[in-house]
């Protein structure tokens, strides 16, 4: 290990990047990680928006040592767990006409195991013939092959292309990027209701399977959120062809956008939801797939199985920390504290960054925002790939001791940078100002080194 706490070439720790090292993380202190020489970062991103308590919790702490004490793992295939059964009751109370969960480790496998119960659904119902997944460019829902074939992002897919299942790709309600000039929103949303439809016309109704979206778009394209009246429209269309809907929450959900579940200010019902991160809040991997009651009867009927399952489903230590996250959001009324702490930030975004020559955007809900850069507000264009702008934004911020969350590839996957902000739902008003100065003087930094 080096001096400055980073791994040295000795590490056999097969690393994101082969490249880079990185400080050592020994503690946290709320919004606060600390390496081992002392230096305090503020987690302005929640990592990958899981930190959504901050770090070091008492609460959770003493939750995860309670379950310790008496059970640390049972398959699922010989017992049910008491933390299990008591998170799976609390998810489907809180989650609007949603019944049946299913527990796993995280996001990837919460939505391989969303489109595989799509798919064994149809089958119990007696349309084998449906197996097309639409998806939207720009989406992320996970690295697994399953996870990665639906989704949209082109950068991740590329290496892997051989080998992922066919489906297809419509545009996504990228309002800033794709509304065309003069075009309204209801304009705008008409013409993508009618790219669904339209491609499930093309790929033939009784082939497709399920459409699946993120209600608030994550990693891939920095916090865009649908315009009114989208998702209700889409199921509209989901419905009269008999397509499912999936929403993936893993980033946005879990009060992450303001309200428990980010479908809900969509006022509607999708048939299976995903969620992760923010579940767990990082205390533990943890991430679940929820369904209907219908979708669960299907099965129940059918096979009386769901041909799926993994080592860790279940498992009482992550469980438990599920347990806790949601009691704690509930106790401190965290998911109005989202809605508060979210309009004193974007009144100090747009207060330091409104006018930014190279700001485009700054857009999201709740405490999950993003900044769009571009070269010139003149006309949006983006900056040129090969400034690897967001990698040195992350370098610099880290050694002003700021975390945030900074992606290539914005707008199809090479062109484009952004910065997504996902800071705890604990944030002091103090914190926010310190999270936007540090995010000021990182961006100018590096945007002049870049040049």
């Amino acid at each position: 290990m080096k001096e400055d706490g980073s791994m040295n070439a000795s590490s056999h720790i097969f690393g994101r990047d082969c490249h880079t090292s990185l400080p050592t993380v020994v503690s946290g202190n709320g919004c606060y990680l600390i390496d081992q020489h002392g230096k305090q970062y503020l987690d302005a991103s929640g990592g990958a928006a899981v930190s959504c308590l901050g770090h070091q919790h008492p609460q959770m702490k003493r939750a995860l040592h309670e379950q310790l004490d008496k059970i640390a793992f049972a398959h699922t295939g010989f017992f049910t767990s008491e933390p299990a059964e008591q998170l799976a009751q609390m998810l489907q109370e809180k989650a609007p006409g949603m019944d049946w969960v299913y527990l796993v480790s995280g996001g990837s496998e919460a939505v391989e195991a969303a489109l595989k119960l799509a798919r064994q659904y149809m089958i119990e119902i007696g349309q084998p013939q449906r197996h097309h997944i639409i998806a939207r460019r720009q989406s992320y829902h996970g690295n697994t092959l399953g996870a990665l074939s639906a989704g949209g992002n082109m950068m991740r897919r590329e290496t892997y292309a051989p080998m992922l299942m066919k489906g297809s790709h419509i545009s996504p309600c990228f309002a800033f990027r794709e509304q065309q000039p003069n075009e309204t929103d209801q304009a705008y949303v008409a013409r993508l209701v009618d790219e669904l439809e339209q491609e499930i016309l093309f790929v033939g109704p009784e082939h497709v399977l399920a459409f699946i979206a993120e209600p608030v778009v994550g990693a891939t394209a920095g916090a865009v959120p649908a315009l009114p009246g989208y998702f209700a429209s889409m199921r509209e269309v989901c419905d009269r062809y008999g397509v499912l809907m999936i929403l993936d929450e893993v980033m946005c959900g879990m009060g992450r956008t303001g309200s428990l579940f980010a479908y809900e200010q969509e006022n509607i019902t999708p048939d299976i939801v995903t969620i992760a991160k923010g579940l767990g809040a990082g205390y533990q991997p943890l991430g679940a797939m929820i369904c209907t009651d219908v979708i669960y009867q299907a099965i129940k009927k059918g096979q009386g199985a769901f041909q799926h399952g993994h080592t860790y489903l279940g498992h009482p230590m992550a469980a438990a920390a599920g347990v806790a996250v949601l009691n704690i959001i509930e106790q401190e009324n965290l998911v109005e504290a989202v809605q508060q702490k979210s309009g004193l930030l974007f009144t100090r975004l747009h207060q330091t960054f409104g006018q930014h020559p190279h700001v485009g955007d700054i857009r999201g809900r709740g405490l999950f925002l993003g900044l769009e850069l571009v070269a010139s507000r003149d006309d949006n264009q983006p900056f040129c790939p090969t400034r690897k702008l967001a990698k040195t934004i992350k370098q610099i911020a880290l050694q002003h001791g700021l975390i945030c969350y900074p992606s290539s590839g914005t707008i199809d996957g090479r062109y484009g940078d952004h910065i997504l902000l996902a800071p705890p739902f604990v944030i002091q008003d103090d914190q926010l100002d310190e999270l936007v100065t540090k995010l000021h003087k990182s961006l100018d930094e590096a945007i002049a080194k870049t040049r």
